[in-house]
Order: C-alpha cells, then sequence, then structure tokens
C-alpha cells in the first residue's frame, strides 16, 4: 500500500477570524468558503479553532446568541499540528490519540499551510486490488 501524505489530502483554504468575530459572522463565512472550521486568533497569534459543529454543540444547543456570542467563548483552544509531509495513517493516529477530527497542517517552517480533517480522509481515494 502506498505511503499517502497529509498535503496530498488536506484542505489547504485555511481562515482566520478574530476571537471577538460573532458565531454568525463565522458560520457565513464557513458557508460562503465552503469549510467547516477557522482560526480563531487574538491578535497575530493564533489562538484556538472552531468547527461548524462547535457552534451548534457548544452555541446553539445551549442557547446563546449567534449575533452576541464570540468566537473566542466556544474556541478549542488546543491546536494540534502535523508537519504536510506527514503520513495520513500517522495524522489519524495522533486523532485518536487526542481524541479531536482536525489537525493544523504546517510546513517545515511551522507555518499553517492546511486543515486534516477526518472527513477529507474518508474523501481518499481507495486503492483497489489488482
Amino acid at each position: 500500500m502506498a505511503r499517502t501524505a497529509v498535503a496530498d489530502v488536506m484542505t489547504r483554504r485555511v481562515v482566520y477570524l478574530p476571537g471577538d468575530t460573532m458565531l454568525d459572522e463565522a458560520a457565513q463565512a464557513m458557508r460562503d468558503q465552503g469549510i467547516g472550521d477557522v482560526v480563531v486568533t487574538n491578535g497575530p497569534t493564533m489562538a484556538g479553532l472552531v468547527t461548524d459543529r462547535d457552534i451548534v454543540v457548544r452555541a446553539i444547543a445551549e442557547g446563546l446568541p449567534p449575533r452576541a456570542t464570540t468566537l473566542a467563548s466556544v474556541a478549542s483552544l488546543e491546536l494540534i499540528m502535523v508537519e504536510q509531509s506527514a503520513s495520513v495513517e500517522d495524522a489519524v493516529q495522533a486523532m485518536r490519540e487526542r481524541a479531536v477530527r482536525r489537525l493544523l497542517v504546517c510546513d517545515a517552517d511551522r507555518k499553517v499551510v492546511g486543515i486534516l480533517s477526518l472527513s477529507d480522509v474518508a474523501l481518499m481515494p481507495t486503492s483497489t486490488p489488482a
């Protein structure tokens, strides 16, 4: 079986929004960009990650108003990175160990170049037996 690198299946579109962005605006950005997550920033620093699921489970289901609730208030603060040259298998193992569904993907200089989600992995082409 051929080794597939994270770079071959990750989503390259990364959207950054300040932590004081309201959830409704973030949800609209996700919809418009066709993505399921945004990186939350605090000034020039990455401060967390918010997914469409976070908005539903941590805000809407708790009765928080999307027009008055900030990204920072529902963000996952632990940012886990994997290098783009890592194998998908290693990345999935890291997801399992940390119980997360997404990883930030960086280059050798630790610059974010994408996001790997479980759905990216699920959409990987499967090899057919010879």
